[in-house]
């Protein structure tokens, strides 16, 4: 993992959670961090979980860099952008840049604050 994607990962969760990690399972922060990992086990429910769980960015292999590049192109176009220049701007396929502006539109509607968020601190 890149020492940028790390600094990403730490933005998010202060973005999220601010203090202290929370369980998005049973919604405990009681919690302790993983070794070599950005993951945390739940002291309530047993569960190992990291920052990215029930965002946008859950289950995928794209650096968080390249998700706030996408996110920003998406939401502050000059005109609305392409599947195939996204990817040639971010540097993945098509499928992927496809996979991600479906996922960007869901979140604008449900994680409209995150995103927001995100591209703020990086774009300004």
């Amino acid at each position: 993992m890149s020492h940028k994607n790390d600094n990403y990962l730490a933005r998010l969760e202060q973005i999220r959670w601010g203090k202290y990690p929370q369980c998005p399972y049973c919604q405990s922060t009681h919690s302790r961090r993983l070794k070599k990992e950005r993951r945390y086990q739940c002291n309530e429910c047993f569960t190992s979980y990291s920052v990215t769980v029930g965002t946008l960015f859950h289950k995928t292999h794209v650096d968080l860099e390249k998700w706030v590049l996408a996110i920003y192109l998406v939401l502050n176009p000059p005109e609305r952008i392409s599947v195939r220049q996204l990817a040639k701007k971010i540097g993945v396929n098509k499928n992927t840049a496809s996979y991600m502006i479906a996922r960007i539109r869901q979140a604008m509607t449900q994680e409209a604050d995150l995103l927001q968020r995100l591209v703020e601190i990086e774009f300004e």
